[in-house]
């Protein structure tokens, strides 16, 4: 393509250890093999700054700045500006002028925005293209969390729910292209747009099927101790969808299986464990690893995966680096969303806590079962959900169309 790509996005992309970052990487590592890429973006986690180099040696410039206004001074400045609170927590004056520095010196043919939060930083009069990655409906994610809350808390992520769903109708109306993670996001949007004929797609998420594979790390060998069934679940630790599924693993759905294998364990992986998911390793069969600098071997170390998630958007990385390391899958229907694999071969699915506990036992009793599942799903993976793939559309979106 001709000129240069501006990337904007909410986290520094690397490293690929999270869900959105892992995304992020991947979609900057193939712009940036294309074009120049220019990159603004955040840093929200002390170790991010370690990675910066990695970030200078791929991107012709970039801004990286710590993120450190707090919640509720986003709050008090949304409310009194009549805005999200999500925009206000990623805005930052210094951001804005480097992005007008970019946009003056270099030859910027395309903005690519990733995630809805940093849109704020398009202006208006930018004549190139503009791509946004939503990745989810964040208004969506919303309105859930206020149908599970009660008073003040309730009626505030109410007002995001509503002000964000204007947002995401305002970026669609802006972008040359819109997309979503999955197909059934992409839907979701079409569906509550003002501007039904704005260009919405979906570009699915990938995983590297050679580092996500069975054998090629050690399993976690205190893990590999525990009691069997050993359940793990991955993820960021401060979500609060992933908060929500954990504490559901703990307090409803291992008591089940403990019924069963009075031994079973849950172990916990992610980041950044808040003060309650901390309190679960005070249950019995319940260990709480936090921060971890490899989840693979615990993965390795793992006979199931168990995504319980009630509320969530997308594609679930975490149920592809499972299922890329031949380890059963036991999920919400939720949590399958956006992956095409069949329930009871590639993984199982159930929505109640009996559903989900009783696959999890069914599995634990039939090894040769729990095996190929295993085997099936990493095939699938191999198959259906490789980054070259998902991203295959992605140079063609940023010089015209919306095929993705």
């Amino acid at each position: 393509m001709r000129g240069e790509i501006l990337f904007l996005a909410h986290r520094l992309p690397f490293p690929p250890d999270r869900g959105d970052k892992i995304r992020s990487h991947h979609v900057l590592k193939a712009l940036a093999r294309f074009a120049p890429v220019h990159v603004a973006t955040f840093a929200d986690d002390p170790a991010d700054w370690d990675h910066e180099k990695e970030l200078a040696a791929l991107a012709a410039s970039h801004c990286l700045l710590p993120r450190t206004k707090s919640v509720p001074r986003a709050a008090l400045e949304a409310l009194a500006l009549g805005v999200p609170v999500s925009l206000r927590a990623f805005h930052d004056p210094r951001l804005a002028a480097y992005v007008d520095r970019v946009l003056a010196h270099a030859n910027i043919a395309v903005i690519f925005v990733f995630s809805g939060q940093m849109a704020q930083y398009v202006p208006d009069g930018f004549a190139g293209r503009v791509v946004t990655d939503l990745v989810d409906v964040d208004s969506a994610k919303f309105e859930a969390y206020a149908q599970d809350h009660k008073g003040p808390r309730r009626w505030m992520e109410w007002r995001e729910a509503r002000l964000l769903a204007a947002e995401e109708a305002r970026i669609a109306a802006r972008s040359d292209a819109t997309l979503l993670v999955s197909e059934a996001e992409a839907e979701l949007l079409r569906t509550c747009l003002l501007q039904p004929s704005a260009r919405v797609a979906s570009m699915g998420n990938g995983i590297d099927a050679q580092t996500f594979a069975p054998d090629v790390v050690e399993a976690e060998p205190r893990m590999r101790a525990a009691g069997f069934p050993r359940l793990v679940f991955t993820g960021q630790m401060d979500y609060a969808p992933n908060i929500a599924a954990v504490e559901r693993a703990t307090h409803q759905i291992l008591p089940r299986v403990q019924e069963h294998f009075p031994q079973a364990s849950l172990h916990i992986v992610g980041r950044n464990p808040t003060r309650e998911v901390l309190a679960l390793g005070q249950e019995e069969g319940v260990t709480v690893w936090g921060r971890v600098p490899d989840v693979r071997p615990f993965l390795e170390a793992a006979d199931m995966a168990l995504v319980p998630l009630s509320i969530a958007r997308g594609v679930q990385n975490k149920v592809l680096e499972a299922m890329a390391m031949t380890r059963p899958v036991v999920l919400t229907s939720g949590a399958a969303t956006g992956i095409a694999a069949r329930d009871g071969v590639d993984f199982r699915v159930g929505d109640t806590d009996e559903d989900l506990a009783a696959a999890i036992v069914h599995l634990a009793t039939q090894p040769d079962i729990r095996r190929e599942m295993g085997m099936t799903a990493r095939a699938w993976v191999c198959q259906h959900a490789s980054w070259e793939a998902a991203l295959s559309g992605l140079e063609g979106l940023c010089v015209g169309g919306c095929d993705a």
